[in-house]
């Protein structure tokens, strides 16, 4: 990679690279360990013990009132002493409040599900200036220190539904319905759904809708989109929690709900792995969706925040539960959780958590 030029002066790639290394030198020991037996900077230094407040991002998205009885079970399992969770209902400001109200209750440890990548930030300050270490669950922070973000990997879920649908459909209109682009999810969904269906389906021709994680606005605007653009033949649904039903709904108001095989199907698929998608998969009115792993988020949100407040810190590297653990920028450490591909000739598989749910 070239290096970098400041004033029409250019400066060499090394000196580039140096400084870089130097810069996250003094965060290595805090945010990406070095090895599993590190004590974190700032982190806990004792058994583990004390109680660990357990923030959502919102309850109305089965995906998270899934999550949300999982965390109970998964606390038990792991040793750890969590609080009732608390529900920041789709508000960053009340999240960083949510934060806030905790410290103060004297917790020792936070499992925060962020709404907004930038704005969880103040919240981490908050934590970090006690000494409290934090795991990040499902969204990865801009800044601020965590001592693990438990997530699978989003930039996948954007690929994997445009590689479904591009081998489904030749050409023709597809679109995708996004997540709130102030989170790194809804951004890196949306981007990577974009660029692989440009490099590798260039026949398909992509088009928006902005929800922010919202059903109403789903439909609304599907709604007004289907009656420009009738010949729609393809949909991604960037979370199935908040956009299954009102996108099945609009559908059926138009009589275009048509099932798989049937003449005029509109290929649609999904994200999350809850019990309605795969209904709907049995339906055939939808076509497929990407598990994101409810119960994996709640069993390592409660094993990391527990090593965290014990001192131990990771590095990247395969873990031994079929994951991969990356740095990312501001050297953040992610364990990438897996996140399967469901169709109908899985969509039975009872290891799928979307089928061990009543």
């Amino acid at each position: 990679m070239a290096g970098r030029t400041v004033r029409n002066r250019r400066i060499p790639s090394r000196t580039v690279c140096a400084v870089a290394v130097a810069a996250c030198a003094t965060l290595v020991l805090a945010a990406c360990g070095s090895t599993k037996d590190d004590v974190a900077s700032g982190g806990g230094k004792g058994d583990g013990g004390g109680k660990v407040g357990v923030i959502l991002p919102l309850l109305t998205s089965p995906f998270w009132q899934s999550y949300n009885d999982y965390v109970p079970k998964m606390a038990t399992s792991q040793g750890v002493d969590a609080l009732k969770t608390v529900n920041s209902n789709s508000d960053p400001s009340q999240q960083i409040t949510d934060i806030n109200n905790q410290l103060n209750q004297g917790v020792k440890g936070l499992v925060v599900a962020p709404l907004d990548s930038a704005a969880i930030a103040a919240g981490l300050d908050q934590a970090e200036r006690k000494g409290v270490p934090v795991v990040a669950v499902d969204v990865a922070p801009e800044k601020g220190k965590v001592a693990m973000v438990v997530r699978a990997d989003n930039v996948a879920y954007g690929e994997k539904a445009c590689q479904y649908l591009g081998k489904q459909i030749s050409s023709g209109k597809v679109v995708q319905i996004m997540g709130d682009l102030a989170s790194v999810n809804g951004r890196d969904r949306s981007e990577a759904f974009r660029s692989c269906v440009k490099k590798n389906f260039p026949k398909l021709k992509v088009l928006e809708i902005p929800a922010k994680w919202e059903s109403d606005p789903a439909a609304s605007k599907l709604d007004t989109l289907l009656n420009a653009n009738p010949d729609i033949k393809g949909i991604y649904m960037q979370a199935g929690g908040v956009y299954l039903a009102p996108t099945l709904q609009t559908l059926k108001s138009k009589g275009m709900l048509k099932k798989a095989g049937a003449a005029g199907h509109i290929t649609i698929v999904s994200n999350d792995g809850i019990p309605q998608e795969f209904d709907a998969i049995r339906k055939g009115e939808i076509d497929a969706t990407v598990s994101q792993p409810a119960d994996a988020y709640a069993k390592y949100g409660m094993y990391y925040i527990k090593a965290a407040m014990q001192g131990k810190t990771f590095k990247p590297g395969p873990t031994d539960h079929d994951s991969e653990i990356v740095k990312l920028p501001g050297c953040i450490l992610e364990d990438q959780l897996p996140a399967p591909l469901v169709t109908k000739e899985n969509v039975d598989d009872p290891k799928l958590w979307g089928n061990t749910v009543t």
